[in-house]
């Protein structure tokens, strides 16, 4: 079990790399808004991811395909407004990095200029390997994605666990050594076998955040609105829940509905 082995004000991909070297576990979550975040950082996280997973969570949209380069510039703007030392990576989505590498750095000057971001991140291996190399050379730092990569889904058309056979493992093994070859920070691992994931991390020596990716891994992400319960529905087995808001606030506005119609809220001492 690792402790922590330096306190850092603010958190830099540099920071990141270190921790993984000193083996400090890293601890990323999401955020959208500037609410959240202001929690989310001033509860010590490293990392923020503002996720294209905002196109399920925020806008109820069954993939992640839907959301904008300009929704994802808004959450993320909201979110850096927030925070004082948390490390902020945001999704590039869908559409803005696959064909094309000149749009792919398009996208991802438009999100560094506009929201004030650190880093942006981009699901593939191979495959979009120009499009990352464009990114990189122009100075945006650029943190990977393997194993399930959700702007794929309609490509896998499941949400189970990836890199079972050998073909599939093989791949995602080549594309982790090659996007710390081209100069990524870091990279997310989703939804792959646990014995797996430990193989990649110790492979390279740039972090490996996993979500159902074991623990043999550099670090941690997990959608915030999960983790606190404030969705319901969602109970993959990789997720923990630390808080059920769920219940809480459906309690709490039913009770607030109960009083105002009771004429109990607002009473004598909450009105001037």
């Amino acid at each position: 079990m690792s402790t922590a082995k330096k306190e850092y004000k603010r958190v830099t991909t540099k920071s990141l790399v270190d921790m993984k070297r000193n083996k400090e576990k890293i601890s990323m979550l999401t955020a959208y808004d500037y609410t959240m975040a202001k929690i989310v950082d001033g509860a010590g996280i490293d990392v923020i991811l503002v996720g294209d997973s905002a196109s399920n969570v925020m806008a109820g949209h069954e993939t992640t395909l839907p959301i904008t380069l300009d929704q994802m510039i808004y959450h993320a703007s909201s979110v850096i407004r927030a925070i004082e030392r948390a490390l902020v990576v945001v999704d590039l989505p869908f559409g803005t990095y696959q064909s094309d590498p000149k749009e792919a750095l398009r996208s991802a000057i438009r999100i560094m200029k506009e929201s004030g971001a650190h880093a942006v991140k981009v699901e593939g291996g191979k495959e979009v390997k120009e499009s990352i190399k464009r990114i990189l050379n122009a100075g945006i730092p650029v943190m990977g994605h393997l194993g399930l990569t959700p702007q794929s889904i309609y490509k896998f058309g499941t949400y189970t666990v990836r890199a079972k056979e050998e073909v599939e493992a093989d791949q995602l093994r080549e594309d982790a050594i090659m996007l710390e070859k081209i100069g990524c920070f870091g990279i997310v691992l989703e939804k792959i076998p646990a014995k797996l994931a430990e193989e990649v991390a110790k492979s390279v020596s740039i972090p490996i955040i996993g979500i159902g990716a074991g623990n043999g891994v550099d670090g941690q992400v997990l959608v915030l609105h999960d983790m606190i319960g404030m969705t319901h529905e969602f109970n993959p087995r990789f997720l923990r829940r630390y808080m059920h808001l769920y219940d809480d606030m459906t309690k709490a506005i039913s009770q607030y509905v109960s009083d105002v119609k009771n004429v109990d809220f607002p009473n004598a001492n909450e009105q001037y």
